[in-house]
């Protein structure tokens, strides 16, 4: 079943590019080039190949706005692999976020379902509920009609694939190069920056020496992915039903997380949106990948539709 009342703000599972600076066991001051795994609210998981300590601060930059803060590491989320682990970190700036995505309230969360828009306007980016009629409207066309605290007006909000840190002029490109109106944002994603400079812990020195981030999973995408979170329901061959949420959604495929444990290569059929009390699409997929979310007991999944 889908989390509750775990987490005190949505999370995501999106990839920024960030630089975290602080200082190792021994007191030398580090600087790694690296990625987010997940972001919300209040902190991020993070992949680390600099070995940190709990209770650690750090200070955090996100490469693609500028924008930066102070950092608590919360503890170890994933064990180590050849390359690096995942590190809970949590901010320690009251109200910063430096990620440039406005996350709804905390008693907002009771939701159908959720999805990242960027406002045709100005180009705010947002974590927005919606209903399952909402994303009827915003999968046929486009856009749906919301406030917008900067336009200070109702304006149109579109699908948008910026916050995992692409550069806004390349996105434009790359949309306009598969002809798709439906995830293309009218008006470029661009993070506002700060102009208040967070000092940086007092063991920290930064220093010019830059690690390559860690790549990514190597996947030839035809589609975009858009952080969208609906209501969907997986069902296997033997006859494994899990009841969970979306974490991303492209047309090729989706990903989603779950205690049940699924096999690479095995065979789903899969339900997105489901509505249990409507008329319900059931479609064929297969899982193409499988990783631990951190605590162990929840697999992060990614499967492919079967055409």
């Amino acid at each position: 079943m889908a989390e509750t009342g775990r987490r005190r703000s949505e999370r995501l599972f999106l990839t920024f590019p960030i630089r975290v600076e602080g200082s190792d066991a021994t007191g030398k001051p580090f600087s790694e080039m690296t990625r987010t795994v997940v972001v919300n609210r209040h902190g991020a998981r993070i992949q680390l190949r600099q070995e940190a300590a709990a209770g650690q601060t750090v200070r955090i930059t996100n490469t693609v706005s500028e924008r930066r803060g102070n950092f608590r590491v919360v503890g170890l989320a994933q064990a180590r692999t050849d390359k690096a682990a995942e590190w809970g970190v949590e901010c320690l700036d009251e109200g910063r976020n430096i990620w440039g995505i406005d996350f709804p309230p905390v008693d907002e969360q009771a939701t159908e379902g959720s999805v990242v828009l960027a406002c045709r306007g100005c180009g705010q980016v947002a974590l927005t509920n919606i209903s399952l009629v909402e994303f009827d409207v915003l999968d046929g066309t486009g856009s749906l009609f919301r406030p917008c605290k900067q336009c200070n007006q109702a304006t149109a909000w579109a699908y948008s694939a910026n916050p995992v840190g692409t550069p806004p002029q390349k996105l434009a490109d790359e949309v306009a190069v598969k002809g798709d109106a439906r995830v293309a944002p009218s008006a470029p994603v661009v993070a506002t920056q700060v102009s208040d400079e967070v000092p940086a812990p007092a063991a920290v020195v930064a220093t010019k020496e830059d690690v390559p981030v860690p790549p990514a999973r190597t996947e030839q995408r035809k589609s975009p992915r858009l952080a969208l979170r609906l209501p969907i329901r997986v069902r296997s061959e033997s006859g494994v039903i899990e009841l969970t949420k979306s974490e991303n959604v492209s047309k090729g495929g989706l990903a989603f997380t779950s205690e049940k444990v699924f096999q690479v290569g095995e065979a789903l059929r899969v339900t997105c949106p489901h509505n249990p009390i409507g008329d319900n699409i059931e479609v064929s997929a297969r899982v193409v990948h499988c990783t631990e979310v951190a605590g162990g007991g929840r697999y992060f999944y990614g499967v492919k539709y079967e055409k």
